[in-house]
């Protein structure tokens, strides 16, 4: 391992050696790439020329141009930048012979006294980073970056519905901010809240789509978005923003001032925000946000420039839940059973809040004209909370004798309005119902539909009688909570050698440190809350001894008694770390560019228990694990044919594979050190991906579209979930981990964006995406449990394959398109409307129930009644019902002496169409005996779940530039 480290760390010192030493072809040449200062769109046609000389050029239609194939003059020269519309930029520069200085990305800014057409006002990623959903399905942020036409649509309109591009997650793209990756060591994806609400320094971004070139990193599936918050980046001046919604929040307030780069040579931009609201569009999903940024950075002579940027945004937010068809039928799309009132105010059990602050420090040093070193350090701490209610609570302790040996107390019952016993199904399960069954589910169905809510009262008067006895609380809050502290550290070199080839290089360290525990928040009118498992005391076959025993938390610590402030039931750290290295090399010839990447890294993980767990004595819970490595490599190449300066032919792939994230690691981290190498008595793999597409690209000065074809192909995965099960032959309920292993996906499908300039005012676009993504093998499935029918097999049952293959992936609609047109009027006005189509979408399929415990009775034999024809019905996938929904937005700006005014409005799902954005099968049925019940009820007790999509929604947003 220690000469591993080293030759690594040797060779790409020795690479950035030679980079910088390297001798480069004496040339001389201009180039940079020009774009909108508001919306960052590509502005093609720019004339570029040397003032006094007959030098000129103009951008391409990337907004590129490049003069080194013209004859420049030597020295200081005067750049002129224009384009009808736009004001007239002039700029001193300095052209040495046999160099090419390379002016990067250069802004124009509209010129708001024309009465030309109104050209990017307003940028709809400005909208999109509003779009705070749960990352596990949020698409903007990584794709706000690009002014593409199909990924446009798929982050503005595709987005509400769980779309996600290629069929892929968030961990399947990296993030980065000022070149530091901020993707998760937990679940692979980037947490978006840490850096929520900062709209205005957001803006600031390069993209690469998919596996493509990139100068900061490897990349992966989706593609790599850095964020640049550079204080010398920003115009300089400020702005005042104020918006309203009913989506996610109810109100939003930014203010951001620039100073721009001063005579001194410092620059600092700073930004506030808050973000508000008692609920969104699902009830009692509160929104308390607050954003702090502030970013200084000092020329250091020509050379060097030395960056500090923090940011801070507190927030915290009501959280909603998956609910049955059941439930949706009786309360509608903006039900939520995580709520209810107390003291007349709403208050959510289930909280997520996320503090995690950010700093970093960024050097840039310009070696010379062709070589540029970043230098990068980020330091992040704080904590990501769930707030949820234990109702696990013993209400009191008998038995001690001075020896603590037996442990007694009532079980609570469940506090969901919603559980399954609260159900008017429930009452109706059996295939003859009495009289008082049809009047017990008369009456819980009048309580759903005319409450339905969370009796936060009934909870706090059960621990006040309790308290009044002497007795414990049966019910708390608590908060799962995770305490992170990272530090991240990297080095990025890009150098060209010449015109034709450039050179990228990068090492990468990054080291985490996390604790992880429940701490007690609210006692609930209780006075203390005893920190066992009362399900452990339910075995006939232990001693009382051995029951207290294993129903401890902390077997060092037994029958604690905790309050608020304190950890409990689980407590445990991790550490991480992983060393990167990355090279890529990028070729340009007069009609292809070519390029070719690497990259090697060493990932590592540890456990480190602080409670000694009473079902997981000694070392199988308490202290560290063993500690787990992952060498992991990639490569990746791809070509851009120019046919002419209108069509390009693109092509791209790349094989690489991925260290499994913390969270698909450990078997049940919460309560042991078992890794699921040791369950399998195997190594674990890291995932193996591989990956093409290939691309049409037509460009216009009235016309823009792209065609894309991808295939790719993820194997080895592993995925972890958690669940209770009825359906376990010849064992009673349960609370199980399932371990799924060896799984492989196949994702194929095409892409196609395209927008038509019919008149300068009118502007036609649509969008299309079709995917197949499916189970391409069947996967091996093991079930871990605390429970007691798992005691005679050391906790774990190994249930073979699972058969998933051609079953699809979950994960929003696969197939979508669009219709839209926008009226860009010469008065500033802009009117805009889309028609979006979905389907094929899919629910979340339950691995269990494809298994052989799905036909085995207690015996292992087949069931005696079983139908393999039924079988196949009852094992269907349900595809989701396809739907359309209807988009508008538009604004208006002003121009008042120096302030710019303007507005722009959103509304969404015009129509009020109601439709699923996902879902998931329940595995409390997942035998055929059970799963047959349950198909002949009119209403299922334990039907599938379902998120459902916004009815009609708005945003409006106002503004003051200046």
């Amino acid at each position: 391992m220690d000469y591993y480290l080293f030759d690594l760390k040797h060779n790409i010192l020795l690479l950035f050696f030679c980079s910088i030493l390297g001798i480069h072809a004496q040339e001389t040449g201009l180039k940079g790439q020009i774009i909108d200062a508001i919306s960052g769109e590509n502005l093609e046609k720019v004339r570029v020329s040397i003032k006094e000389t007959k030098v000129t050029i103009f951008t391409n239609t990337f907004g590129e141009f490049d003069f080194r194939d013209t004859t420049l003059p030597i020295g200081e020269q005067l750049l002129v930048l224009s384009k009808d519309g736009y004001i007239t930029k002039r700029f001193p520069i300095i052209i040495n012979e046999g160099d090419v200085l390379d002016l990067k990305k250069i802004d124009l800014q509209f010129d708001f006294n024309t009465k030309q057409q109104h050209i990017g006002t307003i940028s709809l990623s400005d909208h999109e980073l509003d779009e705070d959903n749960d990352v596990s399905f949020s698409v903007s942020g990584l794709l706000q970056s690009t002014r593409d036409v199909f990924l446009t649509a798929a982050a503005f309109d595709f987005s509400s519905t769980f779309f996600r591009p290629r069929g892929l997650g968030n961990e399947n793209g990296k993030v980065l901010i000022n070149g530091i990756e901020m993707n998760k060591f937990s679940n692979g994806r980037p947490q978006w809240s840490n850096w929520g609400g900062l709209n205005d320094v957001q803006r600031n971004q390069e993209f690469s789509l998919g596996v493509s070139e990139n100068d900061y990193t490897f990349g992966d599936l989706l593609g790599t978005s850095n964020i640049i918050m550079r204080a010398s980046k920003y115009r300089k001046g400020g702005k005042i923003s104020y918006a309203v919604s009913n989506r996610s929040y109810q109100g939003r307030v930014i203010g951001t001032y620039n100073s721009g780069i001063t005579e001194k040579g410092w620059a600092f931009s700073v930004s506030l925000a808050r973000r508000y609201g008692k609920e969104g569009f699902i009830e009692g999903t509160l929104y308390d946000a607050n954003s702090f940024f502030v970013s200084v950075e000092k020329k250091l002579g020509r050379k060097h420039s030395l960056n500090l940027t923090g940011f801070y945004t507190p927030n915290r937010r009501g959280r909603s839940t998956a609910i049955t068809d059941e439930v949706f039928n009786l309360k509608g799309n903006r039900y939520n059973p995580n709520w209810g009132y107390l003291d007349g105010e709403i208050r959510n059990s289930k909280e997520r809040k996320i503090e995690e602050p950010v700093f970093m420090i960024n050097h840039y040093w310009n070696i010379s004209k062709k070589t540029h070193l970043q230098t990068n350090i980020a330091f992040q701490t704080g904590k990501i909370a769930n707030s949820r209610i234990d109702n696990g609570g013993s209400d009191l302790i008998i038995g001690f004798n001075g020896q603590q040996t037996y442990i007694g107390g009532g079980r609570s019952a469940n506090t969901n309005p919603v559980h399954s016993d609260n159900m008017p199904s429930s009452f109706l399960e059996n295939p003859n119902p009495t009289p008082l069954d049809y009047q017990n589910a008369f009456l819980a169905q009048q309580n759903l539909i005319n409450d339905g809510q969370l009796d936060w009262n009934d909870i706090l008067q059960t621990n006040q009688q309790n308290a009044e006895k002497g007795n414990n609380s049966t019910y708390i809050l608590y908060e799962d909570r995770t305490d992170d502290t990272q530090l991240s550290a990297n080095m990025i070199l890009n150098s060209q050698f010449n015109k034709h080839i450039t050179l990228n290089a990068a090492i990468r360290y990054k080291n985490l440190k996390s604790q992880n525990f429940a701490e007690v928040t609210d006692l609930l009118g209780g006075t203390g809350f005893l920190d066992v498992d009362v399900f452990a005391l339910s075995s006939t076959r232990l001693t009382p001894s051995e029951l207290a025993n294993r129903a401890q938390s902390d077997l060092r610590n037994p029958n604690r008694i905790v309050g608020v402030g304190d950890r409990y039931d689980y407590n445990y750290e991790i550490e991480a770390s992983t060393i990167k290295g990355f090279l890529q090399g990028q070729f340009k010839l007069k009609r292809v560019n070519l390029f070719l990447g690497g990259t090697i890294s060493q990932t590592s993980y540890q456990r480190n228990g602080l409670f000694e767990n009473g079902y997981f004595p000694g070392n199988a819970s308490y202290g560290k694990s063993e500690a787990l490595n992952f060498l992991n490599y990639g490569i990746k190449a791809g070509t851009t044919l120019t046919v002419n300066g209108h069509h390009f032919i693109k092509l791209q792939g790349a094989y690489f594979n991925k260290a499994p994230t913390i969270r698909n690691t450990f078997a049940n981290v919460r309560q042991n050190n078992s890794t699921i190498a040791q369950l399998l008595d195997e190594t674990q793999e890291s995932e193996k991906i591989q990956s093409v597409d290939g691309s049409y690209i037509f460009r216009s000065s009235k016309i823009k579209a792209r065609l894309t074809g991808y295939y790719t192909k993820i194997k080895d995965a592993t995925n972890i979930s958690f669940f209770f099960t009825e359906a376990i032959s010849g064992s009673d309920v349960g609370f199980v981990q399932e371990i799924l292993t060896d799984i492989d996906k196949r994702y194929i499908g095409g892409e196609f964006g395209i927008e038509y300039q019919i008149t300068p005012t009118i502007k036609i676009k649509g969008a299309a995406a079709i995917g197949d993504f499916v189970f391409d093998n069947d996967p091996d499935l093991i079930l871990t449990s605390t429970s007691e029918a798992f005691s005679d097999i050391q906790g774990i049952r190994n249930f073979g394959k699972s058969a998933l293959e051609g079953y699809h992936i979950a994960g929003g609609p696969q197939h979508a398109g669009q219709l839209g047109f926008e009226y860009r009027d010469p008065d500033f006005w802009w009117f805009g409307a889309t028609t979006n189509y979905f389907s094929n979408a899919y629910i979340n399929i339950s691995p269990f129930a494809r298994t052989s415990n799905f036909y085995q009775d207690t015996d292992g034999l087949p069931f005696n009644d079983y139908d393999e024809n039924i079988a196949k019905q009852l094992l269907q996938q349900e595809q989701f019902k396809d739907y359309f929904l209807v988009n508008a937005i538009g604004g208006k700006s002003w121009r008042i002496k120096k302030y710019y005014i303007g507005f722009f409005a959103s509304i969404n799902n015009i129509l009020d169409q109601k439709y699923k954005t996902g879902g998931f099968e329940q595995a409390r049925s997942a035998n055929y005996r059970l799963a047959l019940e349950e198909s002949q009820r009119d209403t299922p007790v334990f039907g599938s779940k379902y998120f459902h999509g916004f009815g009609t929604s708005y945003y409006l947003n106002v503004y003051v530039r200046f």
